[in-house]
């Protein structure tokens, strides 16, 4: 992928390093790229302190749905210890070929339930992604203990988009209440599909991205804050030392 002139860094949080490309993305309407997700999952998992609940990055979800190497499969899968884990959310993409950095046309996304033993494919398309979804399934299931290898598979209930570019932000909303869900432990019965029900619509849709975009800025804003304010510590000798904080966000 050619990257647009003058597309910088403008901020590196945890593993992950936005561009300037992405704010533009977010002002929209565009379609939602890998990064974008990977950033709001990244914060989202930030704010919770379960261990019990995984947002797998697009590019290993994308990884494990298309790896033809089974050992370096492996490889990637085991650190992440899906058998530990009550609640795991993959993204689902069209892309076929692997050899294609940000390709595909749709989003969805798949969520593990170790409770109910299924996975759930929530697709804002109709079942657009079936497939893709079904093989990223077929090949995560083994990885998650005995019990998860013989999970099922359903489609979830989920609004259809309005629009051919919004399918990113219906996955990043989509996760969100299923961490809130998974946090309260509140109708596990009917799992998340109520929240679905209620809060995903083109109002919530459309505030997905202001809400992104302002966090993003916001980060942005408190590393610049940070890095322009040095701080003094005595050494053990007395004399003083001057230095900077290094925040986990740190604006380019």
């Amino acid at each position: 992928m050619v990257r647009p002139k003058g597309d910088d860094k403008i901020l590196c949080f945890r593993d992950v390093v936005l561009r300037r490309s992405d704010l533009d993305i977010l002002r929209g309407p565009h379609y939602i790229n890998d990064r974008i997700i990977e950033f709001f999952f990244s914060d989202l998992s930030s704010s919770v302190s379960l261990d019990d609940i995984l947002l797998v990055p697009p590019s290993i979800s994308f990884w494990i749905a298309n790896c033809s190497d089974f050992e370096g499969l492996e490889d990637v899968v085991e650190p992440l210890k899906l058998s530990e884990k009550k609640v795991v959310v993959f993204t689902v993409n069209d892309n076929d070929d692997v050899t294609v950095a940000e390709g595909g046309l749709h989003w969805s996304l798949l969520a593990y339930d170790r409770e109910k033993n299924v996975f759930i494919h929530h697709d804002s398309m109709a079942g657009l992604n079936r497939l893709y979804a079904d093989r990223l399934y077929k090949r995560v299931r083994r990885f998650l203990g005995d019990l998860g290898s013989s999970a099922g598979f359903v489609e979830g209930f989920t609004p259809r988009q309005e629009n051919g570019y919004d399918c990113g932000l219906f996955v990043m909303l989509i996760a969100k209440l299923i961490v809130r869900w998974h946090v309260q432990r509140t109708d596990l019965d009917n799992q998340w599909f109520p929240l679905v029900k209620d809060e995903v619509n083109a109002a919530s849709i459309g505030c997905m991205r202001k809400q992104i975009l302002s966090r993003i800025e916001q980060l942005m804003d408190e590393d610049r804050t940070v890095t322009k304010q040095p701080k003094e510590t005595k050494n053990g000798n007395g004399s003083l030392s001057i230095h900077t904080d290094h925040p986990s966000a740190r604006a380019l």
